[in-house]
């Protein structure tokens, strides 16, 4: 990641309204992820803007990729939007550009940490944009997503560790091996009350994060 100096008084004015220096990330299309997660959350430009307090245009050229965007505001839309900074930059180079919509290398993968909920995934679908998204969870020993709902169904596979997992009142034990499916609309939870952390493969639609 390329962070270069100011040159002129409107990046400055940008800047000091974020806090920080702007980004400049050569190919790195961050308003484009920061447009694609709003959306998989059902979030309005209004919304979001509002909550970080910019101005609904500014947020528009932000993820348009046609204005400088300080890595202060960008922390700002990350916390509003429930991931790390993180999520909007690969661990490594993209790869070829005829992989980048089919193709995720294990090297690539976006990851998102939920800070104080010791759980952190990773992003095995290309992006958000089609009908399915594919994560790995790591549930990490303590952590509790507690009970939440949203649109979609989900399926997920155990692929180490033992979780506990709730789907409306039902309370399963799963260990390594054995899968599961329900509607997202059902209140659901998982938590691992164990030592090691706990790794589940999910498969959700529509995109939910």
């Amino acid at each position: 990641m390329a962070i270069r100096a100011l040159s002129s008084a409107r990046e400055a004015t940008s800047a000091a309204a974020g806090g920080d220096a702007p980004l400049d990330v050569d190919g790195a299309h961050i308003g484009h992820r920061i447009r694609e997660l709003r959306k998989a959350h059902g979030r309005t430009l209004s919304d979001v803007a509002g909550a970080v307090g910019i101005s609904v245009s500014y947020l528009s050229q932000i993820e348009r990729d046609v204005s400088r965007l300080p890595i202060g505001m960008l922390k700002k839309i990350a916390d509003e939007l429930g991931v790390h900074m993180n999520w909007f930059f690969h661990a490594a180079s993209p790869g070829p550009e005829d992989e980048r919509d089919v193709v995720v290398r294990a090297a690539n993968r976006r990851n998102l940490t939920f800070t104080g909920l010791g759980i952190t995934e990773e992003l095995l679908s290309p992006n958000l944009s089609g009908p399915l998204e594919v994560l790995i969870s790591t549930i990490h020993p303590g952590a509790d997503s507690e009970y939440y709902t949203h649109e979609g169904a989900e399926a997920g596979l155990v692929m180490e560790g033992t979780l506990d997992l709730w789907v409306g009142e039902r309370h399963f034990v799963l260990g390594k091996g054995d899968s599961f499916a329900f509607p997202s609309t059902d209140p659901h939870r998982c938590l691992n009350r164990g030592t090691r952390p706990v790794k589940v493969l999910w498969v959700i639609t529509p995109p939910h994060y």
